[in-house]
């Protein structure tokens, strides 16, 4: 087992440790968190593929704290190929140097709209399931999880499954779906999202009231891939009113350039939204994780985006043909390549307890896609105002 901790850096981060908390209750219940920077605190890396339960851990592609039980979700987007569709219960215990250890404590297995588990991707697709975020709803005790779906060619013949957003009971057995607008279908032409980069990102705002998700890509209409150098690209944020279960608004966000060139050069390269986190004032942490072949780590950068002034574009069918004109804002938070340490494929984020000197912890996950070359690596951070 791995555990690698930057202990210098808890020096600087000592000078603030008895500092006041920096949250602050606002009307419509969310916490209100200033983030000027973050101090990592340290890294534990789980074995890979490890067993629990009959299960393979690995694929983590989310991470919720729940306060009231100091535990956290992680959902897994495994499609039932090592192990059923399922989430993790987990414990991660924390010491005076970062992150003592990570014990997985419960796995629950997801079920359908029929109450049966997932279906295997190597046997049908089509009743599979991709998951890639998940946030819990302490309330209701229930989950809201998201899924990509499928845009599938297989013998020259396109198979499609549609994304979902889904509620969950906690027992993992099917709850409620969210209705999708029109553009987040795919079809049988080059028009809405592209395969394996829909909903990778999800949280609630207005405490509880909305439910946001991200598209990690661009939509076809929408424009181009990020590319190389200044080839920035438009991807969509969704509202959701989590009552009805209806989108009430679209707003656009500016996804960087791919930070590095793949080897060979016309190998595959990809920067997208990974996650999103609310918080508070209508302001999101946004994950950007970008790739090319030929490297080894992935590029994490980490974004505050500011929604407040950003234009409803859900009545814009192309970013295209009609450019925004008040995007979401964003400012760089973090480049994770500044940290000196191999960060992996960061794909979910959550607030963690309060730590000793009154400042938040921020967790971090990566899913190591079950490949032996990658790892399933957590990340703590102190939050500083």
């Amino acid at each position: 087992m791995k555990k690698r901790v930057l202990f210098f850096l808890l020096i600087v981060a000592s000078s603030s440790f008895f500092a006041c908390t920096i949250s602050k209750k606002l009307a419509n219940g969310d916490d209100a968190i200033a983030m000027s920077s973050l101090n990592f605190l340290g890294e534990y890396d789980i074995p890979h593929n490890m067993p629990f339960k009959g299960t393979v851990v690995g694929g983590l592609s989310s991470i919720d704290y729940d306060k009231a039980n100091d535990v956290y979700y992680l959902i897994c987007d495994d499609p039932s190929a090592f192990s059923p569709a399922r989430y993790y219960t987990a414990k991660i215990y924390l010491n005076a140097k970062g992150i003592d250890s990570v014990g997985f404590v419960n796995v629950t297995t997801l079920l359908n709209n029929e109450g049966k588990p997932y279906a295997d991707i190597t046997k049908d697709r089509l009743h599979s399931a991709d998951l890639e975020s998940m946030r819990y709803y302490p309330l209701k005790n229930e989950f809201v999880y998201g899924t990509e779906g499928q845009r599938h060619k297989k013998d020259g013949q396109l198979e499609i499954q549609q994304p979902t957003i889904i509620i969950m009971n906690m027992d993992g057995s099917y709850k409620d779906s969210f209705a999708l607008p029109e553009n987040m279908h795919f079809q049988k032409t080059e028009n809405g999202p592209r395969h394996n980069s829909v909903f990778e990102g999800l949280d609630f705002t207005d405490y509880y009231r909305h439910v946001f998700v991200t598209v990690e890509e661009p939509l076809y209409e929408d424009g181009w891939r990020a590319g190389l150098g200044d080839s920035t690209a438009w991807v969509r944020f969704l509202k959701f009113d989590r009552k009805t279960k209806k989108q009430v608004a679209q707003y656009a966000y500016q996804i960087d350039a791919v930070p590095f060139a793949p080897i060979p050069a016309d190998a595959f390269r990809v920067n997208g939204i990974s996650d999103i986190m609310h918080i508070g004032n209508q302001k999101f942490l946004v994950i950007e994780r970008g790739y090319s072949k030929g490297r080894n780590q992935s590029d994490i950068r980490l974004y505050i985006a500011n929604a407040k002034h950003a234009e409803n574009i859900a009545g814009n069918a192309s970013l295209k043909e009609h450019p925004v004109q008040k995007p979401i804002t964003k400012k760089l938070l973090l480049d994770f390549n500044t940290l000196g340490l191999f960060v992996d494929n960061i794909e979910g984020v959550t607030l963690g307890p309060i730590l000793p000197n009154g400042h938040h912890s921020l967790v971090f996950v990566s899913d190591n896609n079950f490949d032996k070359v990658q790892i399933t690596q957590f990340l703590l951070f102190e939050v500083m105002e």
